[in-house]
């Protein structure tokens, strides 16, 4: 039986393309939640994932890792000062971008690998509150995890991680290959919660 590729079976360059390729799909949640709550920047973290995209194609582009993180601590929205759900993707956002950055610095793959659980959580959080929401007649509401496992968003989430691993581990390490990823990761023109991005 042929084994799944995972980000283990990946460089530690294509696991940081992967990565950004999954912030790619997120970022449209901050800017969606920057906008409606007038908070934030969302060009702060255009800026920085532009940056990785940059430092991945090129090689010899210098990351100040400490400014960078520092700029995205002030970006941070806290969930206690927001009453609305948006809040909690555009932390993940931050989070993941966070992740990214340290990663990086630290030559960790480890908490580059945060970015992935970071999306998927915050698919899966989104879907607990959706199918709550389907369920706000009933008295009891029960969600069980494999509704959130089974539902089309889920399957979205990690058959997308699966193409980006599948086309990573044969790919060249260079800027052709990050503007494919890039491609990859935007095709649908949704963020990873269903969300349309703005062109």
């Amino acid at each position: 039986m042929k084994k799944h590729l995972t980000e283990r079976d990946l460089t530690m360059w294509q696991q940081t393309a992967l990565a950004a390729a999954m912030l790619e799909r997120m970022l449209p949640n901050y800017k969606m939640f920057s906008d409606a709550a007038n908070f934030g920047d969302y060009s702060v973290l255009r800026n920085q994932l532009d940056l990785i995209w940059q430092r991945l194609s090129q090689g010899k582009v210098k990351i100040n890792y400490e400014a960078q993180l520092e700029k995205l601590e002030d970006v941070i929205p806290d969930v206690d000062d927001f009453d609305f759900f948006g809040v909690h993707p555009a932390l993940d956002v931050c989070m993941a971008l966070g992740s990214l950055l340290q990663g990086m610095q630290e030559n960790d793959a480890k908490i580059i690998g945060n970015v992935s659980l970071l999306s998927k959580g915050s698919v899966s959080y989104y879907l607990e509150i959706l199918l709550a929401s389907e369920q706000a007649d009933n008295d009891e509401i029960v969600i069980q995890q494999q509704d959130i496992d089974n539902h089309p968003l889920m399957q979205w989430e990690l058959e997308s991680k699966r193409e980006l691993v599948t086309f990573l581990a044969k790919a060249k390490e260079n800027q052709q290959t990050c503007q494919q990823l890039k491609q990859m990761a935007l095709t649908e023109g949704m963020s990873n919660l269903g969300i349309e991005i703005d062109r």
